[in-house]
């Protein structure tokens, strides 16, 4: 097996623009789990979420919590910490692009509402001041750490919540149609 070095500054984005590892990050929020753990909770392979959660883990987005001896072997539990993702470098136009896509596509995934669900939504593509676009970069990140900060282990109980919230400035020169 070979070591995979750091992601460097143009790879830090693309490591969460992959369906998975944004699964990885969703399911790591509410919980630690092992890969093993991981796997089964999104029918995936071990050795594929082992993979991805070592890619996770190199980029600093998720944290080993725990490692136990299991039959000779190591057991390892990750958690994700949510303001991890200040830390990914922004700028890189490519890995951005292909971050939103994957979040797009993770959308798609999760658009199954409950029956009678209430969405809470907005979109817009508007101009604003410097002002108000400091003040929505804050109340965005406040919306984010509440999610994370309230997520629990799955429980019949509580309420399967999806998030997807990306507030950006977009190239001066994109016009509305």
């Amino acid at each position: 097996m070979t070591s995979m070095s750091p992601p460097g500054p143009l790879d830090a984005l693309r490591v969460v623009a992959h369906p998975l590892r944004l699964r990885l990050l969703s399911l790591l929020t509410g919980e630690s789990l092992s890969a093993s753990e991981a796997a089964r909770a999104l029918g995936e392979t071990q050795a594929n979420v082992c993979y991805h959660l070592r890619r996770l883990a190199q980029a600093g987005l998720v944290d080993l919590v725990e490692e136990t001896r299991v039959r000779g072997g190591a057991a390892k539990r990750y958690r994700h910490n949510p303001l991890s993702g200040s830390t990914l470098v922004a700028g890189a136009d490519d890995a951005t692009t292909a971050l939103l896509g994957t979040l797009s596509g993770e959308l798609a995934r999760r658009s199954t509402l409950a029956t009678g669900a209430q969405l809470a939504f907005t979109d817009a593509e508007v101009w604003v001041s410097p002002d108000a676009w400091a003040r929505i970069q804050s109340l965005a990140r406040e919306l984010g750490t509440l999610v994370h900060d309230e997520a629990r282990a799955r429980d019949a109980g509580l309420i399967h919540l999806g998030a997807t919230l990306a507030v950006f400035p977009m190239r001066a020169t994109t016009a509305m149609s």
